[in-house]
């Protein structure tokens, strides 16, 4: 790939109006000349949203080989894809899609019968935009509740139907959001919902205080009963479950994505009250099963790494909490299948898996194809097997059937796609940071790439919400792979990849070490002639849209291209948005101290920017529908870095119409996106697709 990109004309950049709007933080005055665009159903906004695409799609089109890209893409993805089986009543039920539907379908199967189409979500809408994005079965497997979410809203309407003839029982709830179904036998099922913002605001407006309610079947949704939230128990995120037996219903409620209350009610005798088994939001818990009235707790709870322990539910305190598995060097999460557990350990965030029973007595270790990630390890208490699904960034994702009382494990559906993982390699690295802290990293390419520090190089990263970036493969990734690139993963701090510890690292007054962490991947990469700052292209999304925003505002000339996704870029306001304050725990805010404050101004994107800086080649991406990070972030960042870039890479800003922060995100919307991607950063590069 070393032929010259043709030069592109950039259309000018639409004028954007500004506006004096000045904020008082702990007596600094701080400019927001373009808070109009935060008003994001304005006529104004719209017209400015139409004329920045026009200019996108003017700079793409000109791109040769954008075409190409896109229908290289197109039949990559053309190959059935299948999720791991589950069992409902007396169906096994999956997804497949046939290769480019837009939305997976839901079929089951009985026995060994043909497979039956259950549920379409490609008949849900004209362009493949209403996705279904979960769906509950009572326990007997008749009834059905589904969520559909329209153009990749957050808000969600629930349809329930029978089973036996998928037929509506005719109960819909509507404005439905952050919300598990949790069904009590056939009678009904557990809910959580917040107030609907009022109208003209339902995408941005705050979402404070969750409610849960109880939904009985044949009734209105005005006649819901409110178990627990609202103004009695302000919490900002409610979310139940029932244990499988039916006997508890489990509450958890918090006011940050970080830490949470547990409470537990018992079914089984009438009028029993609402019972907390952990106040506060220092730590984090749930119940993972029980037996009898024994409660199996996954928790974090003087355990950084998490261990499972047991208490009995009459008394639940935690001085009577026992351990069942222990905390380890190693970050665990908790399953149960088949009247065993299974512990999945990360082991520098790559899956080791052991089986135990609920005496908490080592039975196996899993043995899994290689390294990667591995996951699925859940089932009814009555069944006698699993299917787990294993993936790396070599290893397509395949299923696997496995035997929960002998071990063993046999390939279930093996990946259809086009991709010969013999001629590629992934290894890790473990890199220093700018303070020592040593992080790691895995690099994809090409067996027998040379490294000479001209090879066109992706580098991704999140670092942040205790979230673990593990292997995982990417149809996408095949054509920068295919074209001699490079494909880069940083486990940044920030994430959960190393536990509590290494979340909190990259926390409130901390967040500059995930900057720095990934500044010192660049380097790395740059050092080690995997790459060079005229071939380095840097990704990332929500918090990682952040990070993409923060690095290349404080090293611009590190890198070539840069795509921050959906990003969280005013750090000022992100907490006047939505759900936005649940993220305190990671950001802090601008109102909590002016320590605080002049933290976070001095990394947020937006304010960071400075006028005459020449900005890597830049391609912002949002969607007018996301309701999780609000588009505004983005329209603001974009404009003032339109205002401020000197030099001539293009800073451009590709808005989605009908779509939302990336769930159920069509399969035309991300093949068109993803090739966008692809051509932007080769053009930037002076390269070119050789088919």
């Amino acid at each position: 790939m070393i032929a010259p990109a043709d030069t592109i004309n950039i259309l000018p950049y639409p004028q954007t109006n500004k506006e004096n709007i000045p904020d008082d933080y702990f007596g600094t005055k701080v400019e927001d000349p373009y808070r109009w665009l935060e008003n994001d159903t304005s006529d104004a906004t719209k017209a400015w949203v139409v004329q920045q695409n026009k200019v996108t799609q003017n700079y793409l089109e000109q791109i040769p080989f954008r075409k190409a890209i896109k229908e290289k893409l197109t039949d990559l993805w053309n190959y059935e894809k299948f999720s791991a089986p589950f069992k409902e009543g007396s169906y096994t039920y999956f997804y497949k899609n046939d290769g480019l539907q837009n939305q997976a379908v839901l079929y089951r199967q009985q026995g060994d019968d043909e497979p039956q189409v259950f549920l379409d979500p490609n008949t849900f809408s004209k362009d493949g935009t209403t996705f279904m994005a979960d769906i509950e079965f009572s326990k007997n497997g008749s009834l059905a509740a589904y969520q559909l979410s329209e153009g990749g809203s957050d808000w969600r309407t629930v349809m329930v139907i029978k089973t036996s003839d998928v037929s509506s029982v005719g109960d819909t709830l509507t404005n439905v959001k952050f919300s598990g179904i949790a069904w009590h036998g056939s009678d009904g099922f557990y809910y959580s919902s917040y107030d609907k913002p009022e109208e003209g605001s339902q995408l941005s407006g705050l979402t404070q205080y969750h409610k849960l309610y109880y939904h009985k079947l044949g009734t209105p949704q005005s006649a819901d009963k409110l178990i627990f939230g609202g103004n009695q128990t302000q919490r900002r995120y409610i979310g139940a479950y029932l244990t499988e037996d039916q006997h508890y219903l489990v509450i958890t409620a918090a006011n940050s994505t970080t830490g949470n209350e547990l409470y537990i009610k018992d079914l089984t005798q009438a009028n029993s009250g609402i019972v907390k088994v952990v106040g506060g939001f220092d730590t984090q818990q749930s119940i993972l099963t029980n037996k009898g009235s024994k409660l199996y707790i996954y928790t974090n709870y003087q355990a950084p790494n998490y261990r499972l322990v047991v208490v009995d539910a009459k008394t639940p305190n935690k001085s009577d909490w026992k351990d069942v598995i222990p905390e380890t060097e190693n970050v665990m999460e908790a399953s149960t299948a088949g009247g065993k557990l299974f512990a999945s350990y990360l082991k520098d965030a790559t899956s080791l898996v052991l089986q135990y029973d609920l005496d908490g007595k080592k039975e196996r270790e899993i043995a899994l194809p290689g390294i990667g990630t591995a996951s699925g390890f859940s089932a009814k208490k009555s069944d006698s097997e699993l299917y787990f699904t294993f993936t790396s960034y070599i290893f397509p994702s395949t299923v696997f059937k496995y035997n929960i009382e002998s071990g063993q494990s046999e390939i279930y559906k093996k990946s259809g796609v086009k991709f010969d993982p013999t001629q590629y390699e992934s290894k890790q690295v473990i890199y220093p940071s700018k303070d020592g802290t040593k992080i790691p990293m895995i690099i994809t390419y090409k067996k027998g790439l040379q490294f000479n520090g001209n090879n066109p190089t992706l580098l991704y990263a999140y670092g942040g919400f205790n979230v673990s970036l593990t292997p995982a493969f990417s149809t996408s990734n095949i054509l920068l792979l295919e074209q001699g690139g490079v494909y880069a993963v940083a486990n940044l701090r920030g994430g959960g990849e190393y536990g509590d510890k290494w979340h909190d690292a990259g926390t409130k007054m901390l967040k500059q070490n995930v900057f720095d962490d990934f500044i010192a991947a660049a380097e790395y990469l740059i050092k080690e002639k995997f790459t060079s700052n005229k071939y380095l292209a840097v990704s990332g999304g929500s918090n990682g849209g952040l990070l993409i925003g923060a690095v290349t505002t404080q090293r611009p000339e590190l890198f070539k291209v840069a795509f921050p996704a959906v990003g969280v870029l005013d750090m000022l306001r992100y907490h006047k948005f939505t759900a936005g304050a649940g993220w305190a725990y990671d950001y802090g805010t601008a109102d909590d101290s002016k320590e605080m404050f002049e933290y976070l101004y001095k990394y947020s994107p937006y304010h960071a920017l400075k006028n005459g800086v020449s900005y890597p080649a830049t391609m912002v991406t949002t969607a007018d529908h996301d309701d999780r990070v609000v588009p505004a972030h983005s329209f603001k960042y974009a404009a003032r870095l339109q205002e401020y870039h000197k030099g001539g890479a293009p800073v451009l800003i590709r808005i989605e119409t009908n779509a939302g922060h990336g769930a159920g995100k069509s399969t035309a919307k991300v093949i068109e996106e993803q090739a966008d991607k692809w051509a932007f950063m080769f053009q930037n590069m002076g390269l070119s697709y050789v088919k």
